[in-house]
This record gives C-alpha cells, structure tokens and sequence, in this order.
C-alpha cells in the first residue's frame, strides 16, 4: 500500500539552504504521515543534486520516511526514491508513470477538478492543489485557490494542499476534504523546525 501521508514537507531550497541538514534535523519527529519531499533548486547541478537526493534517500529508508523527488524523475529513479512528484512544466504525468512504474508514489499538480481528474487517469496517485494561499518561496504561481479551492479538487484525487499552508490553516483544510498538506516555510522558517513539524503531524 502506497503512503501519501498527511504532512509533505519540502526541502528548503533557497540560497544558504542545507536539505540534507534539513532532512536529518526533522526526522526525529517522524510519525507514519510524514512524507519528505526533496525538491532541488533550478541551479545546482546534477551531481550536486544526486548527491544530496542519495543522503537523503538513505536517511529516509532508515527511518521508514517515505522521499518524493519534485520535478526530476531522472534523480528519483537514479537514488531508489519512494517516487516523484511532476509540476505543470514537468514531464507529463503519464509518462512520468511509464519511467517510475507501477509501484512508485507519483504526484501531480491541479488547481480544478478536471485536472485532478485527467492526472488520476494518467497515473497519478495524488494531486498537490495550490498555490493554497499566497507564498514567497517561489516566483511566478498564480492567484491563491483557497479552501474552496481545494474543496472542488479533493472529491477527484487525494488531494494535498500546498502554498503558504500554516498550522492555523490545518482545520479549514480538512473540512475542505484535503488529504494532507505540503510545507516548506512553515517548517524552514520556523524557530524549531522539528517543534513545528511535531505540532503539524499532530494537527492531523
């Protein structure tokens, strides 16, 4: 059985940023619905992120944390990851499938039904539906969707909410029927990420 997990964290990658540090950091306040998501800056270069996606692979299995790689399916296949998660810029969702096989996680990204429903079709185990509300760890997203945003995605996928996701934000969320949420601020940000993480993992 394939563990989406409630709580995706992704790994900080803004200048300065350590994720394999980050990773090692938080998994001490690993529960089951921890789901580590290693997502890679557009600069590094690809040994740079095979090196740290096989740290991080391995600190994941010996801790039974699931690891998705964001946008690079070459990188997850090359370290063994748990499976990937494909953006709308990525390679499409069923070919993203064909590459990972059938019994790999692969996520993928939806902002209305039809898109959650056209990912399910073509391989997707679940859909990141965002941005929730407004971000500033990456440039370029489109308007907030909101609760009620979410609502209209989660009735045709799991659907995992992400963009700005706080934990004041957990309660409306679920009654929106998100699957779970994605962080990355909430986590990096915080003053004691692996406190923060805790208080997440148990608001769910």
């Amino acid at each position: 059985m394939l563990m989406l997990g409630r709580v995706h964290v992704i790994t900080d990658s803004r200048p300065g940023a350590d994720p394999v540090e980050q990773v090692r950091a938080l998994l001490p306040a690993a529960t089951p619905d921890l789901v580590i998501q290693f997502r890679p800056a557009d600069d590094w270069t690809d040994r740079f992120v095979y090196q740290a996606g096989l740290e991080i692979a391995e600190l994941c299995r010996t801790t039974g944390v699931p690891l998705l790689i964001n946008d690079r399916i070459d990188i997850a296949m090359a370290v063994d990851a748990d499976g990937a998660h494909v953006g709308a810029e990525d390679l499409p969702v069923a070919v993203a499938r064909r590459l990972l096989g059938p019994g790999k996680i692969l996520g993928a990204t939806a902002r209305c039904g039809d898109q959650a429903q056209r990912a399910v079709k073509d391989g997707a185990d679940y859909v990141g539906a965002g941005p929730c509300y407004r971000t500033s760890t990456k440039d370029g997203l489109p308007p907030p969707i909101g609760p009620s945003g979410i609502a209209q995605v989660a009735p045709h996928a799991p659907t995992i909410a992400i963009g700005g996701v706080t934990l004041s934000h957990v309660p409306e969320l679920k009654r929106s029927g998100a699957h779970g949420i994605a962080v990355i601020a909430a986590i990096a940000d915080a003053p004691a990420p692996s406190k923060a993480l805790a208080e997440l993992l148990a608001a769910w």
